[in-house]
């Protein structure tokens, strides 16, 4: 009975040393009296007890590891307090187990120094302004190193890039001076949009009034020269009406004695307006005139029967 028990328990002992369960997105190296045998896939695995031994285990998934903060010095000898995560994933079990004693120790301190020397070749501008071609450096350092651990370097990403009090102060006076001549330019430009729609007013403002003006004296103008051809028409008519009774039996007999009572009529108040006496030169033309009205007074009654 007793035989029978320790059979039982060594025969389960067995059983536990040889069957091994891997979880999903894990992989374990097993070695066989020292050597490296084989690497575990997920799932159910037999081994030989006391004869293989799950020597390390690892996750495939992918790891982000903390980088210390540390004092990086730039191109223009300005102290950096850096930081910053990095991520990895396991790629090769064999090579993780067997390339280095500490990968992660390793990879931590690579990812250092190699930040130390991308920073230390730009200046401080450059290093807050060019953050992605310094994480892009020191993945593609690390990736190339971490090959032989058997490790993928993924990302790196700076967390806080941290210079000294004076440099920060120095840097605030300088956001506030850039943001202060923005401000100055802005309203320089509003200024100027202001002055140039004020102009660009006035402007059309006159144009239009002289347009209005020229308007008004072209109107002005076609009315005055319409009058003029108005009156030029009244009197181009009425001398040819004058001319048509001239040419009408006794037209020119009373033309005579018209001019020569508007004579008379002249000389009449020429009389009364001076008291000087005035005598035309030559009194023929005076008796003429009327002789000629007294003439063509007579005229009529003598045609009478």
């Amino acid at each position: 009975m007793e035989l029978a028990f320790v059979l039982l328990v060594i025969s389960v002992l067995f059983i536990v040393k040889s069957i091994k369960v891997v979880p999903q997105q894990s992989a374990w190296v097993v070695e066989r009296l020292g050597k490296y045998h084989a690497t575990l896939k997920p799932g159910l695995n037999v081994l030989v007890p006391f004869i293989d031994k799950v020597a390390y285990e690892h996750s495939l998934k992918e790891i982000p590891l903390d980088v210390p903060s540390q004092v990086c010095i730039t191109k223009d000898n300005t102290q950096l307090h850096v930081d910053g995560i990095l991520y990895f994933q396991v790629t090769d079990p064999m090579r993780a187990s067997y390339g280095s004693s500490n990968y992660i120790v390793a990879i931590t301190q690579l990812a250092q120094t190699t930040l130390r020397s991308v920073i230390g070749r730009m200046e401080l501008d450059k290093t807050f302004e060019e953050r992605d071609a310094i994480n892009a450096s020191v993945v593609t350092s690390l990736d190339e190193a971490a090959l032989n651990w058997g490790v993928k370097v993924l990302r790196y990403e700076i967390k806080d890039l941290t210079p000294p009090a004076e440099i920060l102060r120095s840097m605030q006076q300088q956001i506030t001076a850039e943001r202060d001549k923005r401000a100055r330019i802005a309203e320089s430009e509003g200024r100027k949009l202001e002055q140039i729609n004020l102009a660009t007013g006035e402007r059309e403002a006159f144009i239009a009034k002289s347009e209005g003006e020229k308007q008004a004296e072209i109107n002005r103008a076609e009315g005055e020269a319409a009058a003029i051809a108005s009156v030029a028409d009244a009197t181009a008519d009425a001398i040819r009406k004058i001319a048509a009774a001239i040419n009408e039996p006794g037209g020119q007999q009373a033309v005579q004695l018209k001019v020569a009572e508007k004579a008379v009529e002249a000389y009449a108040q020429l009389a009364q307006k001076n008291n000087t006496m005035i005598v035309p030169g030559n009194m023929s033309e005076v008796s003429t005139l009327i002789g000629t009205a007294m003439a063509l007074m007579k005229t009529p009654a003598a045609g009478k029967p």
